[in-house]
Protein backbone atom coordinates (compact mmCIF):
# COMPACT_ATOMS: atom_id res chain seq x y z
CA UNK A 1 0.00 0.00 0.00
CA UNK A 2 1.25 3.47 -0.90
CA UNK A 3 1.07 6.16 1.77
CA UNK A 4 -1.55 8.78 1.04
CA UNK A 5 -0.55 12.46 1.00
CA UNK A 6 -3.00 14.86 2.61
CA UNK A 7 -4.76 17.71 0.85
CA UNK A 8 -3.38 21.17 1.54
CA UNK A 9 -6.65 22.49 3.01
CA UNK A 10 -6.66 19.67 5.54
CA UNK A 11 -3.01 20.28 6.42
CA UNK A 12 -3.55 24.00 7.03
CA UNK A 13 -6.47 23.47 9.43
CA UNK A 14 -4.78 20.49 11.05
CA UNK A 15 -1.58 22.47 11.62
CA UNK A 16 -3.59 25.15 13.41
CA UNK A 17 -5.22 22.44 15.53
CA UNK A 18 -1.90 20.82 16.42
CA UNK A 19 -0.23 24.12 17.23
CA UNK A 20 -3.23 25.48 19.14
CA UNK A 21 -2.26 29.08 18.40
CA UNK A 22 0.29 29.96 15.74
CA UNK A 23 1.26 32.61 13.26
CA UNK A 24 1.11 31.97 9.52
CA UNK A 25 4.79 31.00 9.26
CA UNK A 26 4.43 28.37 11.99
CA UNK A 27 1.27 26.97 10.38
CA UNK A 28 3.02 26.71 7.01
CA UNK A 29 6.16 25.30 8.57
CA UNK A 30 4.36 22.49 10.40
CA UNK A 31 3.84 20.51 7.18
CA UNK A 32 6.32 22.31 4.90
CA UNK A 33 3.64 24.27 3.06
CA UNK A 34 4.12 27.36 0.91
CA UNK A 35 3.70 30.39 3.24
CA UNK A 36 1.83 32.53 0.68
CA UNK A 37 -0.61 29.74 -0.16
CA UNK A 38 -1.04 29.02 3.55
CA UNK A 39 -1.88 32.66 4.23
CA UNK A 40 -4.54 32.56 1.49
CA UNK A 41 -5.95 29.29 2.83
CA UNK A 42 -6.11 30.77 6.34
CA UNK A 43 -7.90 33.87 5.08
CA UNK A 44 -10.39 31.64 3.23
CA UNK A 45 -10.90 29.55 6.39
CA UNK A 46 -11.40 32.74 8.37
CA UNK A 47 -14.07 33.90 5.91
CA UNK A 48 -15.81 30.55 6.42
CA UNK A 49 -15.64 30.92 10.22
CA UNK A 50 -13.20 28.02 10.69
CA UNK A 51 -10.28 29.98 12.13
CA UNK A 52 -9.92 33.21 14.02
CA UNK A 53 -6.98 35.55 14.31
CA UNK A 54 -6.13 37.20 17.59
CA UNK A 55 -3.30 39.08 19.23
CA UNK A 56 -1.97 39.12 22.78
CA UNK A 57 0.72 41.66 23.65
CA UNK A 58 3.39 41.05 20.98
CA UNK A 59 1.98 37.69 19.79
CA UNK A 60 -0.51 37.28 16.95
CA UNK A 61 -1.79 34.08 15.46
CA UNK A 62 -4.51 31.76 14.30
CA UNK A 63 -6.67 29.34 16.25
CA UNK A 64 -9.53 27.04 15.29
CA UNK A 65 -13.12 27.96 15.97
CA UNK A 66 -15.69 25.33 16.97
CA UNK A 67 -16.73 25.19 13.32
CA UNK A 68 -13.08 24.71 12.41
CA UNK A 69 -12.70 21.80 14.80
CA UNK A 70 -15.79 20.17 13.37
CA UNK A 71 -14.65 20.69 9.78
CA UNK A 72 -11.14 19.38 10.52
CA UNK A 73 -12.58 16.30 12.22
CA UNK A 74 -14.71 15.62 9.14
CA UNK A 75 -11.65 16.09 6.90
CA UNK A 76 -9.62 13.66 9.00
CA UNK A 77 -12.41 11.08 9.09
CA UNK A 78 -12.84 11.28 5.31
CA UNK A 79 -9.09 11.05 4.69
CA UNK A 80 -8.78 8.03 6.97
CA UNK A 81 -11.64 6.25 5.23
CA UNK A 82 -10.41 7.10 1.70
CA UNK A 83 -6.95 5.81 2.58
CA UNK A 84 -8.38 2.65 4.15
CA UNK A 85 -6.02 3.34 7.04
CA UNK A 86 -8.33 3.28 10.05
CA UNK A 87 -7.16 -0.10 11.36
CA UNK A 88 -3.47 0.73 10.90
CA UNK A 89 -3.76 4.12 12.59
CA UNK A 90 -5.82 2.57 15.42
CA UNK A 91 -3.10 -0.07 15.85
CA UNK A 92 -0.52 2.74 15.94
CA UNK A 93 -2.52 4.47 18.63
CA UNK A 94 -2.57 1.27 20.68
CA UNK A 95 1.23 1.06 20.33
CA UNK A 96 1.47 4.71 21.35
CA UNK A 97 -0.49 4.39 24.62
CA UNK A 98 2.17 2.60 26.72
CA UNK A 99 4.84 4.89 25.22
CA UNK A 100 2.72 7.87 26.18
CA UNK A 101 2.48 6.65 29.76
CA UNK A 102 6.29 6.45 29.91
CA UNK A 103 6.71 9.85 28.25
CA UNK A 104 4.21 11.47 30.61
CA UNK A 105 6.03 10.01 33.61
CA UNK A 106 9.38 11.24 32.25
CA UNK A 107 8.16 14.76 31.51
CA UNK A 108 6.41 15.03 34.88
CA UNK A 109 9.47 13.83 36.79
CA UNK A 110 11.61 16.36 34.90
CA UNK A 111 9.22 19.22 35.66
CA UNK A 112 9.16 18.24 39.34
CA UNK A 113 12.98 18.21 39.33
CA UNK A 114 13.05 14.57 40.31
CA UNK A 115 14.24 13.05 37.04
CA UNK A 116 17.80 14.35 36.80
CA UNK A 117 19.13 15.45 33.42
CA UNK A 118 21.11 12.29 32.60
CA UNK A 119 18.25 9.95 33.54
CA UNK A 120 15.72 12.06 31.67
CA UNK A 121 17.84 12.13 28.52
CA UNK A 122 18.36 8.36 28.73
CA UNK A 123 14.60 7.71 29.02
CA UNK A 124 13.85 10.13 26.17
CA UNK A 125 16.48 8.45 24.00
CA UNK A 126 14.77 5.09 24.58
CA UNK A 127 11.43 6.65 23.64
CA UNK A 128 12.95 8.19 20.51
CA UNK A 129 13.86 4.76 19.16
CA UNK A 130 10.33 3.50 19.69
CA UNK A 131 8.89 6.69 18.23
CA UNK A 132 10.94 6.13 15.05
CA UNK A 133 9.39 2.68 14.57
CA UNK A 134 5.88 3.92 15.36
CA UNK A 135 6.23 6.83 12.93
CA UNK A 136 7.32 4.52 10.11
CA UNK A 137 4.18 2.45 10.55
CA UNK A 138 1.88 5.50 10.70
CA UNK A 139 3.54 7.40 7.84
CA UNK A 140 3.26 4.25 5.74
CA UNK A 141 -0.47 4.94 5.68
CA UNK A 142 -0.69 8.74 5.91
CA UNK A 143 2.32 10.82 4.88
CA UNK A 144 1.46 13.63 7.31
CA UNK A 145 2.60 11.44 10.23
CA UNK A 146 6.20 11.72 9.00
CA UNK A 147 8.56 14.08 10.78
CA UNK A 148 7.73 13.53 14.44
CA UNK A 149 10.82 11.43 15.03
CA UNK A 150 13.16 13.93 13.35
CA UNK A 151 11.72 16.81 15.39
CA UNK A 152 11.91 14.79 18.63
CA UNK A 153 15.49 13.68 17.90
CA UNK A 154 16.52 17.27 17.09
CA UNK A 155 15.05 18.54 20.36
CA UNK A 156 16.70 15.69 22.26
CA UNK A 157 20.09 16.50 20.71
CA UNK A 158 19.77 20.09 21.94
CA UNK A 159 18.46 19.14 25.40
CA UNK A 160 21.88 18.08 26.69
CA UNK A 161 23.15 21.65 26.18
CA UNK A 162 19.89 23.45 26.94
CA UNK A 163 17.30 21.60 29.05
CA UNK A 164 14.53 23.93 27.77
CA UNK A 165 14.39 21.54 24.82
CA UNK A 166 12.91 18.86 27.09
CA UNK A 167 9.64 20.58 28.07
CA UNK A 168 10.02 24.21 27.00
CA UNK A 169 7.04 25.92 25.42
CA UNK A 170 9.00 28.54 23.49
CA UNK A 171 10.85 25.92 21.42
CA UNK A 172 9.93 22.76 19.49
CA UNK A 173 10.75 20.70 22.59
CA UNK A 174 10.47 16.94 23.08
CA UNK A 175 7.29 17.54 25.06
CA UNK A 176 5.74 19.73 22.38
CA UNK A 177 6.48 17.17 19.66
CA UNK A 178 5.07 14.37 21.80
CA UNK A 179 1.94 16.39 22.62
CA UNK A 180 1.34 17.11 18.92
CA UNK A 181 1.68 13.43 18.01
CA UNK A 182 -0.83 12.53 20.72
CA UNK A 183 -3.23 15.20 19.45
CA UNK A 184 -2.70 14.04 15.86
CA UNK A 185 -3.56 10.44 16.73
CA UNK A 186 -6.68 11.21 18.74
CA UNK A 187 -7.89 13.80 16.22
CA UNK A 188 -7.36 11.40 13.33
CA UNK A 189 -9.30 8.64 15.08
CA UNK A 190 -12.01 10.98 16.41
CA UNK A 191 -11.15 10.23 20.06
CA UNK A 192 -11.32 12.54 23.05
CA UNK A 193 -8.52 13.11 25.56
Amino acid sequence: MTARPSQTGLLVLHAVRLKGFADTAAVAGRFGLDPDRTREDLLDAQALGRVGRSAFADLAGWSLTEAGYGHNEAQLRDELDRAGARERVAAGHERFLPLNARATQTFTAWQLDSGGLAGTLRRLTDLAGELRDLERALAGSLVRFAGYYDRFAAALARAGRDPAWITGIEVDSCHRVWFELHEDLIATLGLKR
